[in-house]
């Protein structure tokens, strides 16, 4: 594809200068949704309710489900059984979440009891200065409502045992019990029942009664960077998958922006729970994205028919990150795929459906690549090590369409802070918005 021009790398640092304020922005999925709809509303996408009847003509829509988001764009000359191009990736991301009763403590320290969400890197939450973000439920006048919090300032702290008192670690290995050791200290003195619910309310500014319930969890407070001699690398909490978010609405608003008109439906489903397997009311496994392909169809007069059309001729890209060849661990790695940071996204092939890539779905995102004038690489999993999955099998399963995996390559996977290329959110981002087409 040749070297990058100065103007490409110009643009390319705005573009990841983008993702890491999109990051920041969004500490849980709740504000990766809010962002998202902030984002998509200036373009005049209008918000729809799922209660409510669907507009019946063409135009810009989006709903969201509590962490997960769907939004599309019906060109003006689509027929009921014009087909999609769906980009889908995910909101949510290991970490540590409060517990309903979280008030605990020991030794004159008070602590906040936390469950681990996902395949978290546990030893990553160690001596970071951690914040708390989510949503709680809360009672007013009128009834009940959802409020989004981001307290961005230290509140926590997980301090590791020091080397005085645990020799062997650098020669056995830190082993961390996720009862015992992963329970941040947020104060001294004795725990008192109901300290964090009091907290929260006032930093609601509501009282503490009024506080029904709140889905709430810590985060690096760190900001994200660039990092590297020639900063040509980025160092930011939840780059999977946010930086793939981020990648699918960047696509999709470019090709918005083109004069060309759609050819297809353009759709971009950001999903919750994939890190825990997609089996909610708002994950991939739902049919969260299903029931909005078909109500697009049905809304607009189509058939039942016209929607069975419609998904035929459809195809799906599920955009998550992928595993960067790491120098120290190369042993770790298949030794004839190995995939390099600011080299182009990677097709992510698993011949045993833990990535739902097939020949027709990798044709089709090379030859959007090839369009985009976008590098592109291919990541296979080593044969004797697991491996991971995305909502791209889930998909294509829920669906019955031709579906691919896609991502950029990045180091530390689900660490609370991870290590990516800065010029590959840009590639994915311009792959993206050709394969709308």
């Amino acid at each position: 594809m040749g070297a990058m021009t100065p103007n490409d790398l110009k643009a390319a640092r705005r573009e990841a200068e983008e993702l890491l304020n999109f990051i920041d922005a969004s500490p849980s999925p709740f504000h990766a949704c809010a962002e998202a709809a902030a984002r998509l509303k200036p373009l005049g996408f209008v918000e729809l309710d799922e209660q409510a009847a669907w507009p019946a003509k063409p135009g810009r829509y989006y709903v969201i489900r509590s962490g997960s988001i769907v939004a599309w764009a019906i060109p003006a000359n689509a027929k009921p059984w014009t087909g999609a191009r769906i980009v889908g990736a995910h909101t949510d991301s290991p970490n540590l979440r409060i517990k309903p009763k979280p008030d605990t403590g020991a030794a004159g320290y008070r602590q906040l009891g936390v469950d681990v969400y996902g395949g978290v890197l546990h030893n990553s939450w160690l001596n970071r200065e951690l914040g708390l973000s989510g949503r709680a439920v809360v009672k007013t006048k009128s009834g009940r409502e959802t409020r989004l919090f981001k307290i961005d300032r230290p509140c926590a702290v997980l301090p590791q045992l020091a080397i005085h008192l645990d020799r062997s670690v650098n020669d056995n290995g830190l082993v961390l019990d996720k009862q015992a050791h992963l329970t941040p200290i947020w104060g001294l003195g004795r725990p008192r029942e109901n300290e964090f619910k009091e907290w929260l309310a006032n930093e609601l500014s509501v009282a503490a009664e009024n506080v029904v319930a709140w889905d709430a969890m810590l985060h690096d407070v760190q900001p994200s960077s660039f990092a590297g001699a020639s900063q040509e690398f980025v160092a930011a909490p939840r780059l999977d998958n946010l930086n793939s978010c981020f990648c699918a609405l960047r696509g999709f608003v470019q090709r918005l922006e083109e004069t060309r008109e759609l050819a297809h439906v353009a759709v971009v489903c950001l999903f919750d729970h994939e890190e825990v397997g997609s089996t909610s009311h708002r994950g991939a496994a739902s049919p969260l994205l299903k029931d909005a392909l078909e109500r697009i169809v049905l809304g607009r007069g189509g058939t039942r028919e016209d929607y069975h059309r419609a998904i035929a001729a459809s195809v799906c890209v599920s955009a998550d990150m992928a595993h960067a060849l790491h120098p120290n661990y190369r042993e770790k790695y298949e030794p004839d795929h190995w995939v390099a940071l600011n080299a182009g996204p990677a097709i992510k092939i698993n011949v045993n459906t833990r990535y739902a890539t097939d020949a027709e779905g990798e044709a089709h995102f090379a030859a959007a690549c090839e369009r985009a004038g976008v590098p592109f690489q291919r990541y296979v999993h080593r044969s004797n090590l697991a491996c991971g999955t995305t909502i791209g099998p889930v998909t294509a399963a829920n669906l019955g369409i031709v579906t691919l995996d896609v991502g950029n390559p990045e180091l530390s996977m689900h660490s609370a802070r991870e290590f990516a290329g800065a010029h590959d959110p840009w590639y994915l981002a311009k792959a993206l918005a050709a394969f709308f087409e």
